[in-house]
């Protein structure tokens, strides 16, 4: 078995996978986002402290696995340095002392991964991964050969979603709260432009629209007290036109390439509107299937790294404890 650690932001998580079988034997994941709902966004120092109380408690549970476990994984870079750092040094320690070798996974492999938990690989694939730090469309041929062939200028995908939701006062996180107030919401009622609308590059950019809801908000208040019924259009205007500037661009890489198998990944594909915004897409261009991560997989969880840790154990892809590098900017995977 390998015991694998995730605690590249704000979730603390722990999990045992079976390595011939890829069964999840134990996962548990503490999430913090009461204690940085208070913040509106995720607070790095706060973070770090939280994972040390809560990771010692959920290895405590993970004891009577010891014997079995071949290799210990951990994220080891992208995230927060002081987050991961908590993480990185429980897996040395666990190395050490188990005398079994350390695996340093990479977060955003580990997202594509998350398609393949207690599940056999499907590749070569196109992904689009979205989460509250990325927005990459990937193309992933092998476990090392993986091309970022359009990414973001600016702001991510799911981190826009927290900052609309923190300009409205609805708490963070932002994605399930603004999904939900756009449920109630008018699509119409704002006219919010889509970003690089006449950019023939496969890019993309938050920012611009994030100004606009700002500047919206600021006129509303204006004018009186913003209603919950603004709050919702807001929302279900913003969500349209966030969701349009992915399918524009995937259109476009889709005119250039003919990808028989794509997926989306990262905690913002749990998107209901954005899931269906893209079956759409595939059906017009007849793409054959469509990869979903359980939704329990698709924000930051251990069970993930753990099934990437799998695949690096069977070719011996082993780190060595003074090598492991938690400062690295992964422009290429």
């Amino acid at each position: 078995m390998i015991l694998s650690i995730e605690s590249s932001c704000d979730d603390s998580s722990i999990a045992i996978t079976n390595i011939d079988t890829y069964e999840l034997i134990y996962h548990k994941k503490i999430s913090q986002e009461l204690e940085h709902n208070v913040y509106g966004g995720v607070v790095p120092e706060l973070a770090a402290r939280l994972h040390i109380e809560a990771l010692p408690k959920i290895l405590e549970e993970c004891k009577e696995y010891f014997k079995d476990l071949k290799a210990i994984a951990v994220t080891s870079s992208p995230g927060l340095s002081v987050t991961l750092m908590e993480g990185v040094t429980m897996a040395k320690a666990l190395s050490l002392s188990l005398k079994i070798p350390l695996i340093s996974v990479n977060h955003l492999k580990g997202h594509i991964y998350s398609l393949f938990i207690q599940k056999d690989i499907k590749l070569p694939l196109t992904v689009l991964l979205v989460s509250g730090g990325h927005t990459q469309i990937i193309e992933v041929t092998t476990l090392n050969n993986m091309d970022i062939v359009g990414s973001t200028s600016d702001d991510s995908f799911g981190e826009s979603f927290d900052k609309v939701a923190k300009m409205l006062g609805l708490g963070y996180p932002g994605g399930p709260i603004v999904q939900e107030y756009s449920q109630k919401g008018d699509e119409n009622r704002f006219d919010f432009p889509i970003p690089l609308r006449q950019s023939p590059n496969i890019e993309f950019s938050y920012s611009g629209l994030k100004n606009a809801v700002r500047v919206q908000i600021l006129k509303l208040e204006e004018k009186g007290n913003l209603t919950l019924e603004d709050k919702y259009d807001i929302c279900a205007s913003f969500q349209r036109v966030a969701v349009a500037h992915l399918v524009m661009k995937l259109k476009k890489y889709f005119k250039q390439k003919s990808p028989q198998r794509f997926a989306i990944v990262g905690g913002a594909s749990a998107n209901l509107y954005l899931r269906k915004s893209i079956d759409t897409l595939l059906n017009q261009f007849n793409c054959n299937e469509l990869l979903l991560a359980e939704l329990k997989y698709c924000s930051d969880n251990a069970a993930m790294i753990g099934r990437v840790a799998v695949e690096q154990y069977k070719i011996n892809d082993f780190i060595e404890i003074d090598k492991i590098d938690i400062t690295a900017k992964i422009k290429q995977l």
